[in-house]
């Protein structure tokens, strides 16, 4: 039986970044992984597939909608290839995935290909199809089994027309009219893509706002701007039946006043949220909690009721973010190694890979007011920039929001070109507990959308902002 100091179950960003640090650390560590290619829900079905077809889609709508005015004219007319499009998102995860084999091999860590499932506290069953079952032991264990997309309970997916996520990654053709039930992140990015390629589609939200746990300001901001790019959206509706006949699906919903209303298209996208996943997993035969959400109950040290074993990613509570999992993951490691890490969670950042792109750092107004903070705003809009204009991104804005006593920043929320890069900035900057007038005095390279950043905490500070 092969032992080691460390096996953890599941390949994600949470798992493999958990596992390169332990070895790093010194630990004998194994990896446990179900499917044939490492990686998890984001690099094979998740964060890196869409984000491929997002950026492909956007190079299509660009040609045909924005290059004659930079002045590009094209000789014929822009064909897609569809099927193409699907391959080189199919390129880029095989090259990623294949990435995380060469991160394995270089950090010496062995991978077990199979279904992992706990014996007892130190030993998993390894179960592979066609294949004895093998068991190993470890000294402690991480799991890091990820989670899956929801559904509604009444709600039967086919995969076929009624489909989640990871099949509108792989369709055959593009749909006529695709109806996505939830206005969150996976619904507006799948949504965007699939509009810009031509299908009509229509969001429906059970809520009264799209991104409802982000800022009020960027739901609405992003609504208007994907209203204008031709999405539709009907918010406060609660769906209550998904049918399919044939090639055509009908969702019945109820709206705001209480009226039946029906929508009929050739897709339903069904994007309600992700749940926890520890299907097989066995847990009981550990003797690890999991409460009545399928979520391992684990204490501020990521570690379960059974002392070595330990939980991380979207198996457990907080944001299902592949980030926020790499973090946890780097943080069971070293905490096995005795060293005292420390995440600090209201400054993991939350984006949606739309264009503009929306992203958001620390407390929302919402969050202010319901805690009764008083607070200043500092907002300013990117159309206001230079950059904006020479590039034609001029939808957004870029909003601080900063203690009314101390000024310190207490939230970036921003929607616009490239904000899921520049949300760093204010990371940074509330790592170190900045005031907004130390975001303001700082040089931002002109041009850029970064400038933006520093006119919204010029505005957050006695509303001095240069350029509006």
């Amino acid at each position: 039986m092969s032992k080691y100091d460390v096996a953890v179950i599941g390949s994600g960003p949470g798992g493999y970044v958990a596992a390169i640090r332990c070895a790093q650390l010194g630990m004998k560590t194994a990896i446990i992984e179900k499917y044939n290619t490492l990686g998890g829900t984001c690099l094979n079905v998740g964060c890196i597939p869409s984000k491929a077809l997002l950026d492909s889609s956007h190079h299509y709508e660009d040609a045909i909608k924005h290059f004659e005015e930079h002045g590009i004219e094209l000789p014929g007319k822009v064909k897609l290839n569809f099927k193409k499009m699907i391959e080189r998102k199919a390129s880029v995860v095989e090259q990623t995935t294949k990435g995380i084999n060469f991160l394995m091999d270089k950090n010496s860590i062995d991978v077990i290909t199979g279904v992992g499932s706990f014996k007892d506290e130190t030993h998993i069953v390894v179960s592979t199809e066609g294949e004895d079952d093998k068991t190993i032991e470890a000294k402690n264990i991480i799991i890091a089994t990820g989670s899956k997309p929801a559904t509604l309970p009444f709600i039967e997916l086919d995969k076929e027309r009624i489909i989640t996520s990871t099949e509108a990654l792989s369709l055959k053709e593009i749909p006529k009219h695709m109806i996505v039930i939830g206005g969150g992140v996976i619904g507006l990015e799948l949504g965007q893509v699939y509009r810009r390629l031509g299908a009509e589609v229509t969001v429906i939200e059970y809520m009264d706002r799209i991104i409802p746990t982000m800022d009020a300001a960027q739901s609405k901001e992003l609504m208007k701007v994907m209203k204008k790019q031709g999405v539709k959206f009907n918010l406060s509706h609660k769906v209550s039946k998904v049918e399919r006949k044939k090639n055509e699906v009908t969702i019945t919903a109820t709206d705001k006043k209480d009226k039946e209303v029906t929508f009929t298209g050739d897709y339903c996208l069904v994007s309600v949220g992700r749940r926890p996943f520890t299907d097989g997993l066995k847990a009981e035969n550990a003797g690890v909690k999991v409460n009545e959400r399928g979520q391992i109950e684990v204490n501020e040290h990521l570690q379960t009721n059974v002392k070595n074993i330990y939980a991380i990613g979207d198996v457990v509570r907080g944001a299902m973010l592949a980030h926020k999992a790499e973090e946890e993951g780097v943080f069971v490691a070293e905490t096995l190694a005795d060293q005292k890490p420390h995440i600090n969670y209201n400054l993991i950042p939350g984006v949606v890979y739309t264009w503009p792109e929306v992203a958001s750092v620390g407390k929302t107004e919402e969050q202010l007011k319901e805690d009764n903070v008083e607070y200043k705003s500092g907002q300013f809009p990117m159309r206001a920039l230079g950059r904006s204009r020479a590039s034609g991104d001029t939808d957004g804005f870029i909003k601080i929001l900063s203690d009314k006593e101390t000024d310190e920043v207490l939230g970036v929320h921003m929607v616009g070109a490239r904000a899921a890069d520049l949300i760093a900035e204010a990371v940074a900057a509330m790592e170190f507990r900045a005031s907004a007038e130390d975001i303001a005095r700082m040089s931002h390279a002109h041009p850029t959308y970064a400038e933006a950043v520093k006119e919204a905490a010029l505005a957050a500070t006695d509303n001095r902002a240069l350029h509006m």
